[in-house]
């Protein structure tokens, strides 16, 4: 088992983290500055608390101590002093926990946004290989793991630790022997807190781990529940899904037992302590040395300077786990996206024209995406590429998305290469229908406007009538205002691909992928699709994706691709006849002897 990184080995991330605050904190800093004055208005009171009971005491037990109404007025200020002084501490207290607790909640809210918004810039190579259980753990329980103990743990430790500065300053000069007696313990303290810490930081990041694992598991068999339900797989989901959660539990009570017994080692550091000053400092009283009310300011003000200590060890699992959580999302923000903007700032011409020269995409291992592919397309071709599955149809389309960037050559539009683009200016370039349109849990109109969010409604009907979704958007109860389920379960497939051409209409980019379009789609909900297809891919330049070479018979170009590879390229009649049937693998072998029967739909899809 490898040996557990202690806290200061997990400081670099909290290090970044804090890199990532001080723009936000910078914004906050008249409330920053407004928390530190009452927290030293905190302390000041805190320090003048226990004085009149000094004064009561020092008045009452002397010798020469008589009842009278002298008497009785001091003791009564002495009250009154004592309840003055404890509200205007509460309330300093108060005004700081407000205000730290503001800063520290806008802050890591800045900061999980800014987490968000790099986990949206991250590749699509990025996300592959990424669990989206763990990504949304460190999204939401990291980043509110270090905003409750920034809030709850570090911001109280801040005002402890002052105190424990003016506490020392004041015992040193009541009594200098008592006060080095007292302080000779706290390296004690540092030795048991130094040991314990490292394996307290090691359990809490191997909790935080975990918990990532077990909510990727969660995340992974709740997406694919049809499946699950399908195949009788809930008793293994439930078996994996126990392994991982007992797994999170022995992490978790491990690191909360050493915890506690850091705190019950502390509490006992406190009682030496205290029985040391009570002995000591009751002998200095007897000889004169202190008077009875300063003893007991000595011991008040040595159980408020150990208070640091106590918490530190009471906090020390919460800081161990707030430094795995730190850990984690640096780790996020410290990946760099693959797709950058390019350099080019000036409008982009528009037409569609796309080429792509010697391209090739490698993803280590000797495995290819494509190898050497070369294909020109003039604006306003519609572009057949046929091949069986894994053979780089929808590679192709993320290239030209610039949802990957080629590790080889050059895909360009317009005679631009998409690298010198803005990543958002390459990518309005292209509207893209899906074999599975993913529309958002939203209203339809919302889901629609997508397209171009500054589109009116007007233009959103239009939109919705030409891709043939209109009459059945205008028999929901809510019509355009109908809030869909989650990836729009509530309506069909045939449904959620109207909705989905309706927002690229939206869009009026010059190109359109279509990447298998009509799979899975009954005859009559394929009609209905297919003539929205008709309307979509009409005067652009259309890229139609698919495994069925009948789907592709009516286009002007036609790119058989297998293995990576661009097999055959050319019109129709001269690349189809060889194809085999719907589902068959594309053979090289079979190129040219086999006829296919063309289409007259006007439109092509099909399935992969």
């Amino acid at each position: 088992m490898p040996r557990p990184k202690d806290l200061r080995e997990s400081l670099p991330g909290l290090r970044r983290i804090l890199g990532r605050m001080r723009p936000h904190m910078h914004d906050q800093r008249t409330l920053v500055a407004g928390g530190f004055i009452a927290l030293f208005t905190e302390v000041a009171f805190r320090l003048l608390e226990p004085w009149p009971l000094k004064i009561v005491i020092d008045a009452v037990v002397l010798p020469q101590a008589a009842a009278g109404p002298r008497l009785l007025l001091m003791l009564a200020l002495c009250g009154v002093t004592v309840v003055a002084f404890a509200g205007m501490r509460a309330l300093a207290a108060y005004l700081m926990t407000t205000a730290f607790a503001l800063v520290g909640s806008r802050v890591l809210t800045r900061v999980r946004a800014e987490l968000f918004a790099h986990l949206q810039g991250l590749s699509l190579r990025y996300h592959q290989g990424a669990r989206s259980g763990d990504l949304l753990t460190r999204l939401t329980g990291d980043v509110n793991r270090l905003q409750e103990v920034a809030v709850t743990v570090a911001l109280p430790m801040v005002g402890n630790v002052v105190t424990l500065v003016g506490m020392s300053v004041v015992m040193l000069v009541l009594n200098w022997q008592l006060a080095c007696l007292v302080l000779a313990l706290f390296p004690v303290f540092v030795l048991f807190g130094s040991r314990d810490s490292l394996r307290i930081n090691g359990a809490a990041r191997e909790q935080r781990r975990r918990e990532g694992e077990l909510a990727g598991g969660a995340a992974e068999g709740l997406a694919a529940i049809t499946v699950v339900q399908a195949y009788g797989l809930e008793p293994e989901q439930q078996r994996a899904f126990s392994a991982s959660n007992d797994e999170s539990l022995v992490s978790g009570v491990r690191a909360t037992r050493l915890s506690a017994g850091l705190e019950r080692r502390t509490d006992l550091l406190v009682g030496i302590a205290t029985g040391l000053v009570v002995t000591a400092g009751g002998y200095a009283a007897v000889i004169g040395h202190l008077t009875p009310g300063e003893l007991v300011v000595f011991v008040t003000y040595l159980k408020s300077a150990f208070k640091p200590m106590r918490d530190m060890a009471k906090y020390t699992g919460r800081i161990a786990k707030a430094a795995a959580s730190g850990e984690r999302v640096a780790e996020l923000l410290s990946a760099r996206p693959d797709i950058v903007d390019g350099p080019r700032r000036a409008p982009l011409p528009r037409v569609g024209e796309v080429a792509f020269e010697d391209v090739s995409l490698g993803y280590g291992a000797g495995r290819w995406g494509l190898r050497g592919l070369d294909l020109r397309v003039p604006a306003r071709t519609r572009v057949g590429v046929v091949g069986p599955s894994g053979s780089g149809k929808s590679t192709m389309a993320s290239l030209l998305l610039r949802l990957q960037d080629p590790t080889g050559g050059r895909v360009l539009v317009d005679g631009l290469d998409l690298r010198d683009l803005p990543v958002a200016a390459a990518r309005s370039q292209v509207a893209v229908v899906l074999q599975e349109s993913v529309l958002f849990a939203t209203t339809i109109a919302e889901n629609i406007r997508h397209g171009d969010r500054a589109a009116s409604d007007r233009e959103v009907l239009a939109a919705a009538r030409a891709a043939n979704a209109h009459d059945f958007i205008s028999a929901l109860p809510d019509g355009y205002d109908t809030v869909l389920g989650e990836r729009g379960a509530t309506l069909s497939g045939g449904q959620r691909q109207r909705i989905a051409i309706a927002r690229a209409m939206l869009r009026r980019s010059p190109i359109v992928v279509l990447d298998e379009a009509t799979t899975g789609l009954d005859p009559e909900n394929q009609r209905e699709v297919l003539g929205a297809l008709a309307e979509l891919t009409s005067g652009r330049t259309a890229f139609i994706i698919s495994h069925d070479a009948d789907a592709v018979a009516d286009c002007d170009l036609i790119v058989a691709v297998h293995g990576g590879r661009v097999l055959r390229q050319g019109p129709p009649g001269e690349v189809l006849p060889g194809l085999r049937a719907v589902g068959a693998d594309l053979d090289p072998g079979t190129i040219g002897t086999r006829p296919i029967t063309r289409r007259t739909n006007g439109v092509a899809g099909g399935g992969r």
